[in-house]
């Protein structure tokens, strides 16, 4: 048999040539046509996603190239207000109603007051006077306004300033009498908005300069640590201290929102 002879330019010739671009293709991986040594695409233009163009993490690791959104307000924060508001109006209207729910707050009143270590309670109670809670938010104020943040002291300083426009009237209002005594005007309970509006309202203007968020639920709990020791005390009746825990939220849940308008609207450096 003959063999067929085999064809030049294959494998064994030790000799080889490159292969010769045809006439017609984009040349996909070849030095750009500018000339700058990168790989471009068949029409000339760069490619969408060039690893140089990237922006890098925090990290120093390369991340996406547009800017990552930030994420938009839950919608419970949205609604927050409103809850409140709801709220507020329910208790309002059974106190002022003589419903079944301030039948029912009396009744859990009677069977709890004066429990609880007598100096104790009356050290809590007294977290909600103006002597201890304003100086408290003062000192937030005066350390926000040395930070620049002068809308941020603003606001707190008028949410504090409404505690007193609001319960006031309320208390007049409603004319409910005291659990201990025969005294009016306990709805809502001018201690508990105080604590509230004073401790919450400081914790939030130092919150953003502080390592970690320890500030809010300090001020939670000396807010219920209040609200305990009136109500231990037969200071109110625990719907005066609920009514003004939905009161003072929706304040700083409105002061809460224009903070953070006013932050946007303030130019970063």
């Amino acid at each position: 048999m003959r063999e067929t002879p085999r064809s030049q330019g294959t494998a064994g010739d030790a000799r080889m040539e490159p292969p010769q671009p045809r006439l017609g293709r984009a040349l996909a991986h070849t030095t750009g046509a500018s000339g700058s040594g990168t790989p471009h695409r068949s029409d000339g233009r760069p490619p969408q996603t060039p690893r140089g163009a990237r922006q890098t993490g925090p990290a120093g690791r390369l991340g996406t190239t547009p800017p990552v959104p930030r994420r938009p307000a839950s919608l419970l924060s949205a609604w927050l207000p409103a809850l409140y508001a709801v709220v507020f109006a329910v208790i309002t209207w059974q106190v002022a109603a003589d419903g079944p729910l301030r039948s029912l707050d009396e009744r859990v009143e009677l069977r709890i007051v004066g429990r609880g270590p007598w100096t104790l309670t009356g050290l809590l109670a007294d977290l909600g006077s103006m002597g201890v809670a304003l100086p408290v938010l003062g000192a937030a104020i005066a350390y926000a306004v040395c930070r620049g943040q002068r809308a941020d002291g603003l606001y707190a300083a008028l949410a504090m300033a409404a505690v007193p426009a609001l319960v006031a009237p309320l208390k007049a209002l409603i004319d409910r009498q005291g659990p201990l005594t025969g005294a009016t005007g306990f709805y809502p309970s001018g201690h508990t908005a105080t604590a509230m509006v004073a401790y919450c309202g400081a914790a939030m203007l130092i919150t953003p300069y502080l390592r970690r968020g320890w500030a809010m639920p300090v001020a939670v709990a000396l807010t219920l640590a209040t609200s305990i020791g009136l109500v231990l005390r037969g200071y109110h009746w625990p719907l005066d201290v609920i009514g003004s825990w939905c009161l003072c939220g929706l304040l700083l849940s409105v002061n809460s929102i224009r903070t953070r308008r006013s932050s946007s609207k303030t130019p970063t450096g």
